[in-house]
């Protein structure tokens, strides 16, 4: 990724001053929302730089590397989405699970569309493979977890894959199709599912009401 396209300064974003601890997480979300509107091949330090409204030597200073910029990128939108999706709520209870799914992908699609744009992506480039794996395992830890809280018999690798694997449709159809509407009613259905596996921990099972 070189910058000997760049244009002139006359032509770029005003520059401005990123305070210390802030420009790092900056740059990240610049990148996110780059390759969320143009997909991976428009990564480079200088659209970086143009979103951030920085010059593209900061960009250079914080990772070095296209591939750092993309795997930091990566992590952090997964920590994002594993804070702000309430996937580990932590409570145990099944009306908890998943609460805040529609309104992250609302209030933030770029996050989303990233993740899904480098998965794509791993398929014509493999090295990308590895790391989305170990990242994704985060994804599966945490919806194991927070599955084990509820169930009292535990959840196991299928059924947490199967659990993850239904929340992750979902976003992807609200990403493309919005409807936030229908993805609130498919994550009922899913909860009322969870019910019937004794969820809650009480023995008995809840009322879909």
């Amino acid at each position: 990724m070189t910058d000997s396209a760049d244009a002139p300064e006359s032509r770029r974003r005003p520059r401005k001053r990123l305070h210390y601890g802030e420009g790092r997480e900056a740059l990240l979300n610049a990148a996110v929302r780059v390759v969320a509107r143009g997909g991976l091949r428009k990564l480079t330090y200088r659209a970086v730089a143009e979103e951030a409204g920085v010059t593209h030597g900061l960009v250079v200073h914080h990772f070095g590397s296209r591939d750092a910029l993309i795997e930091e990128a990566l992590t952090h939108t997964i920590r994002t989405s594993l804070s702000t999706s309430s996937l580990e709520p932590g409570t145990g209870k099944v009306a908890d699970f998943s609460a805040g799914l529609s309104e992250m992908v609302t209030a933030d699609p770029d996050t989303q569309a990233f993740q899904y744009e480098l998965l794509l992506e791993s398929r014509r480039r493999p090295e990308l493979l590895p790391h989305l794996r170990e990242l994704y395992d985060e994804y599966f830890d945490a919806t194991q977890r927070e599955l084990s809280r509820m169930l009292p018999a535990g959840a196991d690798k299928a059924l947490t894959r199967l659990v993850f694997a239904a929340l992750d449709g979902l976003v992807l159809h609200q990403l493309v199709l919005g409807e936030p509407e229908v993805t609130d009613a498919a994550l009922e259905e899913l909860r009322a599912l969870l019910r019937l596996l004794d969820a809650d921990g009480d023995g008995s099972g809840e009322s879909r009401t």
